[in-house]
Parts: C-alpha cells; structure tokens; sequence
C-alpha cells in the first residue's frame, strides 16, 4: 500500500528535538516516517521508536526506514500507553518526544476509511480499525443531545444543535451508512448562506466524530504528563496540532509543567511545594512558512509547541 504523507513543519521539528546522535527519540505519531527518517539519519548508537495506532502506517514505516534496520523499533500501539510500551523495551528516560496530532494525509486519502468528507466511503473513521467504536456507532446510535454536545465541543461548530437534529430526523427514516449521506445531511442544516464563505459546511463536523471515534483529546494531557515525567534533563517534546482544542490543550499542559504551583496568586510566597519539571521553549507555537503553506495546503492550520525538561 503507498502510504503518502507530507511531513508538516519538518524541519522545525528536527531542529526543535535538538537531536543527539546516542540518544533515545520517540515518534508517538509515525506515520508516513518523514519525521523519522530524519531523526535517524541524525543517530549514530542511538534508538527510535516508532509508535503508531494504523497498522497500515507500521508497513509503510518499515518500507520507508529499512536501511535503519536495528535502530528503529516499531510498536502498533497509541501513543496514551507511552509509560507501557517504554518499560516493555528497557527504556526509562527518552531524550525526545515527537506527536504530530490528528488524521494523516494519507488517511484522508484512503477514501474507504471514512476520514474525509471529499470521498464517499461507509462512515469509519477509525485510526485503529480493531477498536469496535466506529463512525457509524456514533452518528447512528448516539442521542440528538449527545450528537449536538460533540459536534459543538469537538468541531466549534456554531450549527451543531441544527446538525444533530437533521440526523437524528433523517436516520428514523434510514440508517446514514456513507460519508455523502453525512454531508448530504450536514449541507441541509447548515443555512445557505452560512455556506458561502469559510470551510466546506462538513468539516467541524467530521472533526468532531473523528475526534470521538479516536478519543484524541482525552488522553493529551495526561500523555504530556507522562512524556515530561520520562524525559532526560534537557530533553524536549514536541507537538504539532491542528486544530485550536487541540492546540489549548497542548498549551495549557506545558504552562502546567514549567508553572505547577496550586497556591492561591495572592500568596507572597509558595507553599503547596510543587516544583516546575520544564521549560516552555515556544511562547507561540511556531507555524508554517509560506513556502510549506504553497507546497502542502493541509498544513495552514498547523502549531508546533515544544517543552524542555529541566
């Protein structure tokens, strides 16, 4: 299978891990390996490890980074198991945490996945296919209020109690069974007008069920809880999001790691005697430049935030 993916803000990741060449590297979201394969051309003694959910990305991986044989260890796994999965292979502290966040290109591309909302395909939407919750469970089974709360929540989407109520109306009739039907559905709530400008009416919403079907913005946090605690001094973690839920999350998580202090503001000094574990290295996340935004068009809402372990 030709596993295609773009590698979004490449070369600010490789340059943000600062890379030692013994050193211990983790790419949570392998993917396409673009990533890295620039992280092992950089090692000479050192180990990566390749963490992915999508079998499909494990292959492609191993195809892609053959010439690294016996430096790559590849693991089919979510990234949330990090602790497990480090401790199975003998390792206890990694020099640097790579999470390139949400759906692949490639994943929006294999139509029959059910990602994209630009393919007609049975509704999936599963990262990891084993997993029994699908797209269809969530649009079909799910009440009108618990459809309006993830799609207003998970998408921001300012439709979202219109939208829940045209699929509740329409799946009495039948079952919504393909992407189209979804976004036939979705193009019928959202108001004509409010159509004209912005994304495509079904964007929000595909999101929104990714993100469900996934559980991806549950376990961020604690997963940069966990990464941080396992990093060396020195050692950072870098994160690439792409959306603003996700992107808060990520902030919020790394203000709690360099600033972990629960006392009240109006104390003069501290008492609770938490101590920070890392540096934020980006106030701002950094994004991509206009020559990436020309050549990869799916990675304009991409932000890279990167922390380092103190």
């Amino acid at each position: 299978m030709d596993f295609k993916h773009i590698s979004v803000l490449l070369d600010e990741c490789i340059d943000g891990l600062k890379i030692k060449k013994d050193g211990v590297y983790v790419d949570g979201t392998l993917g396409g390996a673009g990533h890295s394969y620039e992280i092992c051309r950089r090692l000479d003694g050192g180990r990566l490890i390749g963490i992915d959910q999508d079998i499909n990305a494990i292959n492609a991986a191993k195809e892609r980074l053959r010439e690294f044989e016996g430096t790559v260890t590849y693991i089919n796994d979510n990234f949330s198991n990090i602790k497990n999965i480090l401790e199975k292979e003998g390792i206890v502290k990694a020099d640097g945490f790579l999470l390139d966040i949400g759906v692949s290109s490639h994943q929006l591309d294999e139509a029959e996945r059910g990602f994209s909302y630009m393919h007609d395909a049975p509704l999936d939407m599963r990262m990891d296919i084993t997993k029994p919750l699908s797209a269809f469970e969530v649009v079909n089974e799910y009440s009108e209020e618990a459809l309006n709360d993830i799609i207003f929540k998970y998408g921001e989407e300012r439709w979202a109690k219109r939208i829940a109520k045209f699929i509740v109306e329409e799946r009495k009739i039948k079952p919504i069974e393909t992407t189209f039907d979804l976004v036939d559905i979705i193009k019928k709530a959202v108001p004509k007008g409010a159509r004209k400008d912005g994304p495509h009416p079904a964007k929000r919403t595909f999101q929104a069920i990714r993100i469900e079907v996934n559980g991806e913005l549950e376990i961020l946090e604690s997963t940069i809880e966990c990464m941080t605690e396992m990093l060396n001094p020195g050692g950072r973690l870098c994160i690439i999001t792409f959306h603003s839920l996700e992107d808060r999350i990520v902030k919020n998580a790394f203000r709690k790691q360099e600033n972990p202090c629960t006392c009240p503001p109006q104390f003069p000094v501290c008492i609770c005697g938490m101590k920070p574990k890392a540096r934020v290295i980006t106030r701002k996340p950094i994004i991509p430049g206009d020559k990436e935004l020309k050549e990869n068009h799916r990675a304009r809402s991409a932000k890279l935030r990167i922390l380092e372990r103190i």
